[in-house]
């Protein structure tokens, strides 16, 4: 019988309910125009409590990217464990332009454009990419039989390609609406490209 999976101490699931209660709030606004009454208002909390969870808007953003690159790691625990790892892979970014998926477009673009103003959520913002990218090495190092620190080497670039895309994917949408079909044909190349060039780079012997 596998084990049981820990339960979530009450304090961060209550952090989580906050996060996605206030994420709206923070995309509509935007970083500086939200402020910690607003974002405090749309969690139907106090002022004061809401100072308990999340001292500053720099907190927030920082949980937020916790909270997304926590459910991104199981993602890419479910595709390690696949029969087709890269194939699995293709279509879990794929999901990621989904009309639902891409609804976060705008609040990622006002943490992007935060992140270039604050240290702090550069930082975090920089970290969270860094995880990815690692995430990403294994997957590839499984593919092509290669170490993967000889894989998070040498695939870095398409992995940064790869995370550029679903990111701009998501900022344009916010931006424009959702991508043309001949856009969206574009990327899926551009992506089913990347893939195949990784697939097909195996170590010899």
């Amino acid at each position: 019988m596998p084990p049981l999976p820990h339960p979530i101490p009450a304090a961060e699931e209550r952090s989580h309910e906050i996060l996605a209660s206030i994420r709206r709030a923070f995309a509509e606004k935007g970083f500086d125009g939200a402020s910690m009454q607003d974002l405090a208002r749309a969690a139907g909390m106090s002022v004061g409590n809401f100072y308990r969870y999340f001292p500053s808007k720099a907190a927030i953003v920082q949980a937020m990217c916790g909270y997304d690159l926590s459910e991104i790691q199981g993602e890419f625990a479910e595709i390690q464990t696949s029969d087709k790892p890269m194939a699995c892979l293709r279509e879990r970014i794929l999901n990621h332009f989904s009309e639902e998926s891409l609804k976060d477009g705008q609040l990622w673009a006002e943490i992007t454009a935060a992140a270039i103003r604050k240290p702090e959520i550069g930082e975090a913002a920089r970290q969270m990419e860094e995880t990815i990218i690692s995430l990403l090495a294994t997957i590839f190092a499984h593919a092509t039989r290669r170490p993967p620190e000889e894989a998070r080497t040498r695939y870095a670039g398409q992995a940064q390609m790869l995370i550029m895309l679903v990111k701009a994917m998501a900022t344009r949408t916010a931006q424009f609406g959702p991508a043309s079909p001949a856009l969206a044909a574009q990327v899926v190349a551009v992506i089913d490209g990347i893939l195949s060039e990784v697939s097909n780079d195996k170590a010899e012997g």
